[in-house]
């Protein structure tokens, strides 16, 4: 499909600078642009690109500065990270949508499956699954005993879903994935031996919640492990069994939930941060990668960095301090010395 810088900045309610009859085909990030290809500008990292790069319409900001020659068509928008995403779900809504099964599937006589689904080759349905309609599953996937899952719903290749687990509407899952696996649960018995804790819970999953590939969300011991509606989890992530996730809420690579913590809506977690269990974060904590948290967060919107974590302004100040360590360890010594004199 080609589209004109008119169009563009026709559906996107921007402003064009340059020619508003351009044509592009195809997407390329702006380092790599070539000509018949659209790219955008966001980060100011990128700045030198935009007099650089070969694309022929490049989304920018509005309040971009532009201080030299630009070889591209320019579509000014309020967002240019936003639209710029607008633009790839409209190529994407083009691409054309797979229905009815491949062979081999196994499907239980008691499931329900809903319209216009999708099943993917050595796919398994068990007993009593209900599927909404327009649902998505890809190659290899498992979904048990009991299992719901909300219309439109994609899981790709190898994602496995255990019984009893709930999945809303509009969800996402990456290959990979697992839900509702066994909580961590072991108690000390006789000897070094632990007794494992039956994990009799489930998984819930609102709506628009997307999961990120080998993703691990464990089950509930009693009653649900919980992720709100809006919920974004990266690749790689852990959460324990009793865990609560709250509305729109993001968590990035490699980051690992204990049990029974309760993480509040509109959260933004970095990769590699690692809470204790039976913690509560309040809504609207930023949280700095490779951090570790052991104690609650109570007042709502902070922002917190280290291990163990604690306030981000005060986190800065201490590095620059944690890197003069060694200096400030042998002017000690020298003064303690002269002292001694």
């Amino acid at each position: 499909m080609e589209f004109t810088a008119r169009a563009i900045a026709d559906y996107l309610k921007g402003e064009i600078e340059g020619d508003p009859d351009v044509k592009v085909n195809a997407f390329a990030k702006i380092e790599e642009g070539k000509p018949g290809t659209l790219s955008f500008l966001a980060n100011p990292k990128y700045g030198k690109y935009l007099y650089e790069t070969d694309a022929s319409i490049v989304i920018v900001n509005k309040s971009q500065p532009v201080s030299g020659r630009v070889k591209a068509t320019l579509v000014k928008v309020d967002d240019a990270y936003r639209s710029f995403a607008v633009l790839l779900e409209l190529y994407n809504a083009g691409v054309p949508e797979k229905t009815g099964r491949e062979a081999p599937v196994s499907v239980s006589p008691s499931a329900q499956l809903g319209e216009g689904i999708f099943i993917g080759a050595f796919s398994c349905i068990a007993e009593h699954a209900c599927i909404g309609n327009h649902v998505k599953i890809h190659q290899q996937v498992y979904i048990g005993e009991n299992v719901k899952i909300g219309d439109r719903t994609v899981l790709y290749p190898g994602v496995k879903v255990y019984r009893d687990c709930v999945i809303g509407s509009d969800c996402v899952l990456h290959s990979g994935a697992v839900i509702g696996a066994d909580g961590f649960g072991f108690a000390p018995a006789a000897g070094s031996d632990f007794k494992k804790i039956p994990q009799t819970g489930n998984v819930v999953m609102e709506d628009k919640v997307e999961i990120g590939a080998n993703t691990c969300i464990d089950r509930a011991t009693i009653g649900s492990t919980i992720l709100r509606r809006g919920v974004k989890l990266d690749n790689l992530i852990q959460v324990g069994h009793n865990v609560e996730i709250g509305e729109n809420t993001v968590i990035a690579s490699q980051s690992g939930i204990s049990g029974s913590s309760k993480i509040g809506a509109n959260c933004m977690i970095a990769g590699q941060v690692g809470l204790a269990g039976h913690i509560a974060i309040a809504e609207g904590t930023k949280i700095g990668a490779q951090s570790g948290l052991n104690a609650s967060i109570k007042e709502p919107g902070r922002t917190i960095m280290g291990s163990p974590a604690f306030d981000y302004t005060g986190y800065l100040k201490s590095s620059v301090i944690f890197r003069k360590l060694p200096e400030l360890a042998k002017k000690i010594d020298e003064l303690s010395k002269k002292n001694d004199a």
